[in-house]
């Protein structure tokens, strides 16, 4: 597993809003300046660095002199507008201050999940990286709604390290890490070093850990370091305002919650599960369940319950057993109302009810992903 210096390659940062805020809760340039002095450090040693930043809405507050972020989405994305201007400005100025250029990308789920899109962002990264850049990537709020929105940059992060395939994902948060449970409440409080497997009990204690100042908490860091060790990339979530703690996790010091990857899935099958939103939900029973998780068989519409949302043959959706836990994520064969029709029915007699057969599967295993 690669965790120093001497063994990375590519490193991508994600800079979430509450390590770049000042005592007075304003962006800090002081900050950015910081970060941008680790950086300079960091590539030193020969290593890329790609940065994935929040922060636009709170300049964009700033600039016209808010102090509550507004909850309707039009006023969030104004702005996000204002924002990203003077946000990318503290990025140059700082990190010119150090003998480094930036370049900004700015991008929607859409940009992900669409091949050609993606790729042109693949070469745009490359290019940057070859030449001497430090990409720095924002997620488009000012565009964005919720078909379209990452929901977090911690997922937004995990997408380009598997994109950018970087040796490691490090988070930089207002938390040292995963606690055993939340340390606001309980000063006995233990910090987990090393997480092997996120199973339950992780991701339970996880959502008695959430910071009040990120927008998903340790809640969209669990999802992003799965995410990123689905790839065979670790996660580490360290707290960004203590020194230097970008070039201690570089020199392969011990600082924050490592997450280490699991087993790695072929790049299609991960795409399948992480680069497209579920548009629907297939609910199966437990046969149909045990076909899937644990023998690596195709959803046959014997093993549907039902639907819901509204899908199409082709959308991604998300397999759910009956008492409601995720188990899988796949591409569907039949529409949510095709689905519907042969819930419960036998592959033979698809024909029958629809006069006609895509396929005996309506989520075939090769386009599946068990979660």
């Amino acid at each position: 597993m690669k965790k120093s210096g001497a063994h990375m390659n590519r490193l991508v940062i994600k800079i979430g809003t509450s390590v770049l805020l000042d005592e007075k809760k304003r962006i800090s340039t002081g900050r950015i300046g910081d970060i941008a002095r680790q950086v300079r450090k960091v590539k030193e040693k020969g290593i890329d660095v790609i940065i994935v930043s929040s922060g636009a809405i709170g300049c964009g507050m700033e600039t016209i002199g808010l102090v509550r972020k507004p909850k309707e989405i039009a006023k969030r994305q104004a702005l996000a507008s204002i924002g990203q201007v003077l946000l990318m400005k503290m990025y140059r100025e700082n990190f010119e201050k150090k003998g480094m250029k930036v370049g900004q990308i700015l991008l929607t789920h859409e940009d992900i999940k669409n091949r050609t899109r993606c790729l042109n962002l693949t070469n745009t990264l490359d290019t940057l990286l070859k030449m001497d850049i430090v990409p720095v990537i924002n997620e488009n709020d000012a565009l964005s709604f919720t078909e379209i929105k990452f929901g977090d940059n911690d997922n937004l992060s995990a997408l380009i390290a598997q994109i950018a395939t970087a040796d490691l994902l490090l988070i930089l948060s207002d938390v040292e890490g995963l606690f055993d449970r939340d340390p606001n409440r309980y000063s006995d409080a233990k910090m987990i070093p090393v997480v092997h497997r996120i199973d339950e009990e992780i991701e339970g204690t996880a959502a008695q850990s959430a910071s009040e100042k990120s927008v998903g908490g340790m809640v969209s860091k669990l999802e992003a370091a799965k995410k990123a060790g689905l790839y065979g990339i670790p996660t580490r979530v360290v707290l960004g305002g203590s020194k230097d703690v970008i070039l201690r996790v570089v020199d392969g010091r011990e600082v924050g919650t490592l997450f280490l990857p699991g087993r790695k899935l072929a790049r299609r099958k991960w795409w399948t599960a992480f680069a497209f939103k579920p548009k629907g939900v297939i609910v199966i029973d437990e046969g149909a369940e045990r076909a899937v998780v644990e023998n690596g068989k195709s959803l046959l519409p014997s093993g549907v319950v039902r639907t819901d949302g509204h899908f199409t043959s082709g959308d991604c959706v998300e397999m759910k057993s009956v008492s409601g836990t995720v188990v899988a994520r796949g591409i569907a064969n039949y529409s949510s109302s095709e689905m519907d029709r042969i819930k419960g029915l036998k592959s033979l007699d698809i024909e029958k009810e629809l006069g006609y057969k895509y396929t005996e599967e309506v989520v075939h295993r090769d386009n599946m992903v068990v979660i």
